[in-house]
């Protein structure tokens, strides 16, 4: 009988996470298919094929907790991934930490994960700290004396860390040398589905006259904020936004999605070669083939697992410490991007996010930077993009402010 190495996990094959979780189910078998066509894992000699056991939480923080401790107990896996979303990860890892399994965390980016001392978590994607922190050297670019800014929170644990990591990068002496402000820091109930933003929000960041607004939220309530502040026809030059960084947020909004900005964990378009695994136009291509669609919870998955097989192969044995040292020990590239993780906490510190903008109906990359310690990313012109057009959308709202005030002096 063949070896097997067997993969653990669950992930939302139902319910609120599902379109994102069963994307990461597709990527997960074409991982596991790709490895065993070509013999296997081959750890400490013996090549083992890998085995997926992976269970519908039915994007339910208290299934999800039932099903980790089968997992990682009675019916334990030799590896355990990590659900999708902050929400679940949370549920999951405490369980995992004490069952002493590593968990691969290629789903949940909320920074709290990696303040409770776990010992054998190994984060993936870029925690949602650093999302907009590229955002504020940006806006701080922009040909404006003062750039008033405001922060829109719909409280939930990965919502607020996104806006600290933006306010943050905002107060850096730098930053605010170019005349970066935190005018506007505005709290917001999640919509839970109602599909509005209350008036009143509006209104107070109608009265604020700023330069740049970043909302972070559910899908739900960033489409209801950027659909808002639409309607009421509010002149925000920049407008940013968690929810843009997916195709989901142009498709629902159509042409009121140009220029807005989004971070993005992950884009095809980029052009460079892995040191593990396929590029990501041929990643993409494959996963649209088997199942239609490709965004990044595929990526994101796909790419835990090379990691996964390449610590295996580097500690020759399936025990965990010696995996958990091997992960940290490891440096370098998947058709994700970069890995490096914080020794300690097992936060990510290698990957970069990406900053991407809505143009005719595309995404173009304008954080170029995003990968330069790799040195082999090649990026569209995007940045040139997005400053000419805020200068644009600055320069209109200017003659149009000037022309009211022409009116109330005739």
């Amino acid at each position: 009988m063949d070896a097997k190495l067997t993969i653990g996990l669950t992930l939302s094959l139902s319910g609120r996470y599902a379109a994102m979780g069963r994307q990461a189910a597709a990527a997960l078998r074409l991982f596991a298919e790709d490895q065993n066509t070509a013999g296997g894992i081959e750890i400490g000699g013996v090549r083992r094929q890998v085995a997926i056991n992976c269970l519908d939480d039915r994007s339910n923080a208290k299934l999800c907790a039932e099903l980790y401790r089968s997992l990682c107990y009675e019916n334990r896996a030799d590896v355990i991934f990590g659900p999708y979303s902050s929400e679940l990860a949370r549920a999951a890892a405490p369980i995992a930490e004490q069952a002493g399994l590593v968990m691969v965390n290629h789903g949940g980016a909320d920074d709290g994960l990696y303040r409770n001392k776990y010992r054998l978590i190994v984060g993936v994607l870029s925690p949602a700290g650093d999302y907009f922190r590229g955002l504020a050297h940006l806006v701080s670019q922009l040909k404006l004396w003062r750039k008033g800014v405001a922060t829109v929170t719909f409280e939930t644990p990965f919502a607020r860390a996104v806006i600290d990591g933006f306010e943050d990068e905002c107060r850096q002496r730098p930053i605010m040398r170019r005349g970066v402000r935190l005018r506007v820091r505005e709290s917001a109930a999640p919509t839970r589905g109602a599909g509005e933003v209350s008036i009143d929000l509006l209104m107070r960041l109608a009265r604020s006259r700023i330069t740049a607004l970043v909302s972070a939220g559910s899908f739900a309530d960033d489409v209801a904020l950027a659909s808002g502040i639409v309607r009421a026809d509010l002149n925000i030059p920049v407008l940013a936004c968690v929810a843009a960084g997916v195709r989901a947020f142009a498709d629902t909004l159509g042409e009121h999605a140009e220029g807005i900005v989004g971070p993005s964990q992950w884009e095809e378009s980029l052009n460079f070669t892995p040191e593990l695994g396929p590029r990501p136009q041929r990643f993409a291509s494959r996963m649209r083939a088997a199942c239609g669609v490709c965004d990044y919870p595929a990526a994101q998955i796909y790419g835990a697992g090379l990691l996964t097989a390449q610590a295996l192969r580097a500690c020759g044995r399936v025990d965990q410490a010696a995996l958990r040292e091997a992960f940290s020990d490891l440096r370098t590239t998947t058709l994700f991007g970069d890995f490096a993780i914080d020794r300690v906490s097992g936060r990510q510190i290698g990957h970069k996010v990406l900053l991407v903008q809505w143009h005719g109906g595309q995404k173009v990359v304008i954080h170029p930077d995003a990968h330069a310690q790799s040195g082999s990313l090649e990026f569209p012109t995007g940045l040139r993009l997005v400053l000419a057009s805020l200068s644009s959308l600055y320069l209109s709202l200017h003659r149009t402010r000037e022309g009211e005030k022409h009116r109330v002096e005739d």
